[in-house]
């Protein structure tokens, strides 16, 4: 089944790079130092070699993609990080509010054992429900809404600083209950266009299996997410062919204070799995925070396969060390690989 990918209106601020001068550099600089990473001896308003070192340095530490370049998710990832709670009201809204402080609550929640859900900076429906819980555990009005209240509450009763939180509990034991089988097991698969055979053959192989298989054909993260959430998947995979890397490089979601073990587990299987069927390659796992990634409410993974004509070559083969990997991670047996 191949179902449209939904709409999402969205716009980023322009794109920065190096030799680029002016206001928004100097913004950019201003926000890189507040944030303890400082631009160097570039003049204000100058995006030389210090500040694009300096925006290499934050992606990482934000696990986005290395470029140097400040794009719409680097922009986004700097505003969020600017954010401490406390700094302003935490509510529901549309579109739903994102930040460090959401980290901040989302973390402090899960200790005290309120569910909500991954810990993504993105402050859903989830996350509301556990903060209502917490406040009428608190003797607050449990309105959803972080305000002074909720918050000196919050930094009262402070963080263990330790594992334990409700999401990480909820994954592994999600992991220790898998369905050992791909037999009736949803699955969602995005691509952007450019490998359209690769991902029929792979959802043929998997529905042989007895999987129920979504099709999403969309570049955009976040559409795919949003499609892969409405149909409920178990898992979501997004594919996409790159003249960047000889092999291939399989991400999961990691965010500042959090990563997926499911999403984790299945990129390292995939990453066996292509081993494989490609030993000459460069077979690599990372943890990422890109919208995929991040907004997906399933384990999901972002593999990268290049050049392209090793897609092209090895079709039959890439479609069957990915379903490997998949059937692998379902069942969570490692044996499944060599």
């Amino acid at each position: 089944m191949v179902l449209p990918v939904p709409t999402c209106m969205h716009s980023g601020p322009m794109l920065l790079k190096p030799g680029d001068s002016g206001g928004p550099v100097a913004d950019l600089q201003t926000r890189l130092s507040d944030l303890g990473v400082p631009t160097g001896d570039d003049p204000p308003g100058t995006f030389g070699p210090a500040t694009e070192e300096a925006v290499r340095r934050f992606q990482e530490s934000r696990r986005l993609r290395v470029d140097g370049l400040c794009g719409p998710q680097t922009w986004s990832a700097l505003i969020e990080a600017g954010y401490r709670l406390g700094d302003r009201l935490i509510y529901l809204h549309r579109p739903m509010l994102r930040g460090d402080d959401v980290v901040d609550l989302q973390v402090r929640l899960g200790e005290m054992g309120f569910d909500t859900g991954r810990v993504d900076g993105i402050f859903g429906p989830d996350t509301e429900a556990a903060l209502i819980q917490f406040q009428r555990n608190a003797g607050l009005v449990p309105d959803g809404i972080v305000g002074k209240a909720s918050t000196a509450e919050l930094v009262r009763l402070g963080t263990r600083g330790g594992p334990g939180l409700v999401a990480e509990v909820r994954e592994r034991e999600a992991l220790r209950r898998s369905l050992r089988s791909l037999k009736d097991c949803s699955i969602s698969i995005g691509h952007d266009g450019n490998i359209a055979p690769l991902v029929t053959e792979i959802a043929r192989l998997l529905r042989r299996e007895g999987a129920n298989v979504v099709i999403a054909e969309d570049p955009d993260g976040t559409r795919q997410a949003h499609l892969a959430n409405a149909v409920g998947s178990r898992a979501h995979l997004m594919l996409t062919s790159t003249l960047d890397i000889n092999g291939s490089l399989s991400a999961y979601y990691a965010g500042v204070r959090y990563e997926s073990q499911g999403g984790k587990k299945l990129a390292e299987s995939l990453r066996r799995s292509l081993c494989d069927a490609f030993p000459a390659g460069q077979h690599a796992v990372s943890g990422m925070s890109v919208p995929v990634l991040r907004e997906t409410k399933m384990n999901a993974v972002l593999c990268e396969i290049g050049p392209p004509r090793v897609i092209v070559d090895g079709e039959a083969i890439l479609a069957s060390a990915i379903c490997t990997a998949l059937t692998s991670w379902v069942a969570g047996d490692e044996k499944v690989h060599r």
